[in-house]
């Protein structure tokens, strides 16, 4: 069973940066893909970036294009978001998301596991 532990959220002021960690544990796939999404209150669970191990381009919303990293260190398992340039309608819970083989798209009913979330608040 695939097991997914996010950290690293946090408050923060308009302009900041943060970065995002997800721990994953419990996989055997050789191919696999590991993501970010994000939930607003009262909003749909949206993707913020997926990656695949195989270095493939990653995938970025468009509202985080050029503030957002997606990055991974498979020595460590590590999966990591780094944010900058926050702005006040990045507030969200994030969580970290992990399916088999190809990414299955920005979809969230595609993507079998998650983590718990980790909650980033940016405000002034």
């Amino acid at each position: 069973q695939v097991q997914l532990e996010e950290s690293g959220g946090g408050s923060v002021q308009i302009g900041g940066s943060l970065r995002l960690s997800c721990v994953a544990s419990g996989y055997t796939e050789r191919s696999y893909c590991n993501g970010w999404f994000r939930q607003g209150p009262g909003k749909e669970r949206e993707a913020v970036a997926y990656i695949d191990n195989s270095g493939s381009i990653p995938y970025y919303a468009d509202s985080v294009k050029g503030r957002f990293t997606i990055s991974q260190d498979n020595a460590k398992n590590t999966l990591y978001l780094q944010m900058s340039s926050l702005k006040s309608e990045d507030s969200a819970t994030y969580y970290c998301a992990y399916d088999r083989g190809t990414c299955p798209g920005p979809s969230r009913y595609r993507w079998d596991y998650w983590g718990r979330g980790t909650q980033v608040t940016v405000s002034s």
